[in-house]
């Protein structure tokens, strides 16, 4: 008998997942076979457990099909699935497992899709003018508590009204809401915006369908993101919490962590609001980052 001869072995629901698992073998990266191996069985896993019907299968590629038809140069539909299914916080969480004293990270979000225009220490993100001024003073830090000179800081946030400005163009102007700052030769940074308000992230796609199906409501409490990085230092992904806000105990993407709810305290001091060049009152947040050696 030759090999074309050769009758193979009936694939079942019993062998299918070693057989697809197997297909993998010969793949040069180490890694990519590892993962493609455990995606396939905790996937064949959970398709045994619910036994999905093909009418169920069929909605679930639809689903998945809506989603990547939803993404595009400002909006990632895919990320904010995988924001409300808590995997970017796992993620997270997995890739930074911090030294003690460290800022905690958490998830980037699916808004952070243009480039944070570049700005000096003092500049306001807010270019429409909100209702109440905020001043955002901070450090970048070691975990010794030396202050970092040079360390890149990307903040973005939405407005007081809950929206970021790839949200609503025609009302906020391209970067509003967002800047690149650099620290001071003593680690600091500081700005002028807007307490941001709390928000529903989008509910007009898929994502939005699956959080109604399940009575999930989709508020996130308010919030400023900052990517820190420093030559030498691990890069941070975290947010800052309006200390107060709503949802701060039921954010739809688990981003919360208590170390970073701060207080955004109001000011009533002409001087201070001089100094800043704000109106009086103002509120003002103080935010220290803590970065770890890299290595």
């Amino acid at each position: 008998m030759t090999d074309t001869d050769v009758v193979p072995e009936d694939i079942t629901e019993d062998t299918v997942t070693d057989a697809v698992v197997e297909s993998f073998s010969g793949a040069a990266d180490d890694r990519l076979r590892t993962l493609l191996s455990a995606v396939v069985r905790h996937l064949h896993a959970a398709v045994r457990e619910v036994e999905p019907t093909i009418a169920e299968w069929e909605a679930a590629v639809d689903f998945l099909t809506r989603t990547g038809q939803a993404c595009d140069a400002t909006r990632q539909e895919f990320v904010l699935l995988s924001d409300v299914l808590g995997i970017s916080a796992l993620v997270e969480n997995i890739n930074h497992r911090k030294v003690a004293g460290a800022t905690e990270a958490t998830v980037l979000g699916p808004f952070h899709m243009t480039e944070s225009p570049v700005r000096a220490n003092g500049d306001t993100i807010d270019l429409v003018g909100g209702r109440e001024p905020c001043v955002v003073t901070g450090r970048v830090l070691t975990t010794a508590g030396e202050p970092l000179p040079g360390a890149s800081v990307d903040v973005w946030q939405a407005d007081a009204d809950g929206f970021y400005d790839v949200q609503r163009p025609d009302v906020q102007p391209p970067g509003n809401g967002r800047g690149l700052f650099t620290t001071d030769a003593e680690g600091r940074f500081w700005f002028t915006t807007v307490v941001p308000s709390y928000y529903p992230i989008p509910t007009d796609g898929p994502v939005g369908q699956l959080l109604g199906a399940t009575g999930r409501h989709p508020n996130r409490p308010a919030h400023v993101h900052l990517i820190v990085d420093a030559e030498g230092f691990v890069p941070v992904t975290t947010h800052v919490f309006v200390a107060g806000s709503a949802y701060l105990d039921s954010d739809a993407v688990f981003a919360v962590k208590r170390s970073l709810v701060r207080d955004f305290a109001q000011v009533d001091d002409p001087d201070e609001a001089a100094r800043f060049g704000v109106a009086n009152p103002f509120r003002h947040a103080q935010i220290d980052v803590v970065v770890e050696r890299a290595g």
